[in-house]
């Protein structure tokens, strides 16, 4: 499997833990933008629209900041699509520190290419800084729009987040429950939550408490993999609402 080894600068410095919630034949690192002027089992594969990449859009964890790329979960999860022969190729457009307004302000710069899947874990480091979950909101909806203008053949995947109380119990149940309302309202297919079994237990994540190690982030591909295989395998179709 190749990897492009490029690495996102910005690093996460966030002091407390984020607990209950936070390919084909290659894959790839997906680089950076240019800085912002503005704010910020072999069966046959099925067919496919005519991109065959697998985008993962996301902030350190999908990154993979402190594990070499090749153990990050987006090439974990290129591997396994790989052993199943499904021909997709896996981009990894992660960034380290990345929040939904910044990933609003570069989706377009990503997806200058149509894909096929895109999987999309932002919003816990919106999370973690308590920033206003209706900005969180908005953002992640624009997102998803300009997924669905841009590439529109795409399926989008949400990576569903949790955070600790530490702002309070509504402001985390509030969090955790806009995942849900998104992938409903949006008719996405969603990840409950990407960091089942490695949030908050500390031997799957490094000395931050906040970042997977590399067996941390097997169980996630694990996770994602469960969610991804069985989209992988169905027959292409225009998202909802497109002709």
């Amino acid at each position: 499997m190749k990897i492009r080894p490029t690495r996102f600068g910005l690093l996460l410095s966030l002091s407390f833990l984020l607990l209950t919630g936070c390919g084909g034949n290659s894959a790839e690192t997906a680089q950076a933008p240019p800085p912002a002027t503005t704010g910020s089992a072999n069966q046959a594969a099925p067919p496919r629209p005519a991109s065959n990449t697998v985008l993962f859009f996301g902030n350190s964890l999908t990154a993979g900041l402190g594990v070499e790329p090749e153990q990050a979960f987006p090439a974990l999860v290129g591997q396994k699509i790989d052993s199943a022969g499904l021909g997709y190729s896996v981009v990894n457009a992660g960034l380290s520190g990345e929040t939904t307004a910044g990933g609003r302000s570069r989706v377009g710069w990503v997806l200058r290419r149509p894909v096929a899947v895109f999987v999309l874990e932002l919003g816990g480091n919106d999370g973690l800084r308590g920033l206003p979950l209706s900005a969180t909101r908005r953002n992640l909806q624009a997102i998803i729009d300009t997924v669905r203008q841009l590439s529109p053949g795409a399926r989008i995947v949400l990576a569903g987040m949790q955070i600790p109380p530490n702002l309070g119990e509504d402001y985390a149940r509030e969090f955790k429950q806009l995942y849900v309302e998104l992938a409903s309202k949006n008719e996405l297919t969603l990840i409950p939550f990407l960091l089942e079994g490695v949030g908050g237990v500390a031997r799957f994540n490094q000395r931050d408490g906040i970042h997977p190690t590399a067996e941390g982030h097997r169980i996630i591909a694990r996770t994602v993999w469960q969610t991804l295989q069985p989209l992988l395998r169905q027959p292409s179709e225009q998202p909802p609402g497109r002709p």
